[in-house]
């Protein structure tokens, strides 16, 4: 097995003595571990360095995205929480299967366990890595942007028990913002992804509905990246948002539901 403990210190050097090939599958083997320190410190923070350095080829890059889309009906959360930021490097580096959208929605919205955090097992964050994936397919050509926006919002609106506290609000609502700069968006695609929302959260009543909490959050968040602008990828100035007004209209209308007394 390799040190690849004295990989990171090396500052992600390849090893020389093993197949690439070889290297890859060992690490997809520990985005599985329930150990933190191997599946983040190990796995993903050597795999997604060498995704961007390009240090993987595409075919490579194209079987290694094969078993992520698999790693989402995993027993494991773990493995499962993990496949999507591998997802998010491969599509990010220019590989994209349209084979790997179907199994990502229905595990998105599906997923039970939403905590952040656990402190044997680390950092699980469904919400949140699900969501860094959806940005990128949001602003993937080949993706249908209204796709994504349906999916977010299907995130949002499925039943838990659980409230959000590790920032998941903040990078949904970033990842809906990409998406919604996306040019062949009409005024009608830019809103419509909001309607279930209107039934899907209850109105203002004496009890804390996590479904509420997380929605609220979420498009109260939304509203100040449709009205400012959101910074992209790669880019030093935020991107406008096409059809800001129409959609900060929707929000409102949202919003007020849950907020009625107060605007």
């Amino acid at each position: 097995m390799t040190d690849w403990a004295a990989v990171r210190a090396d500052d992600f050097a390849v090893p020389a003595d093993r197949p690439l090939d070889e290297l890859v599958g060992e690490l997809s083997g520990l985005l599985r571990s329930a150990d933190p320190v191997q599946r983040d410190g190990v796995a993903y923070s050597t795999l997604a360095t060498w995704i961007g350095r390009g240090v993987l080829g595409a075919g490579q890059l194209s079987e290694l995205g094969d078993e992520m889309a698999r790693r989402f009906g995993d027993a494991e959360l773990q493995a499962r929480t993990f496949a999507p930021l591998i997802l998010d490097c491969i599509v990010s580096a220019g590989v994209y299967e349209a084979s790997w959208v179907p199994p990502f929605e229905r595990w998105y919205v599906a997923e039970t366990d939403l905590r952040g955090y656990d402190a044997e097992l680390g950092w699980l964050h469904a919400v949140a890595h699900g969501a860094d994936l959806l940005g990128t397919l949001g602003l993937y050509p080949a993706v249908e942007p209204v796709e994504m926006l349906r999916l977010g919002i299907g995130r949002l609106l499925t039943p838990t028990e659980y409230v959000w506290r590790d920032m998941e609000d903040d990078r949904l609502s970033y990842a809906l913002a990409c998406t919604l700069t996306r040019s062949e968006l009409t005024v009608e695609d830019a809103v419509d992804w909001l309607v279930p929302a209107f039934t899907g959260i209850t109105p203002l009543g004496l009890t804390i509905d996590p479904v509420n909490t997380n929605t609220t959050r979420t498009l109260r968040a939304l509203y100040v990246f449709v009205d400012r602008g959101v910074r992209l990828p790669d880019t030093s100035e935020p991107t406008l948002i096409p059809h800001a007004a129409e959609i900060k209209a929707q929000l409102v209308e949202v919003l007020r539901q849950v907020t009625r007394s107060y605007f």
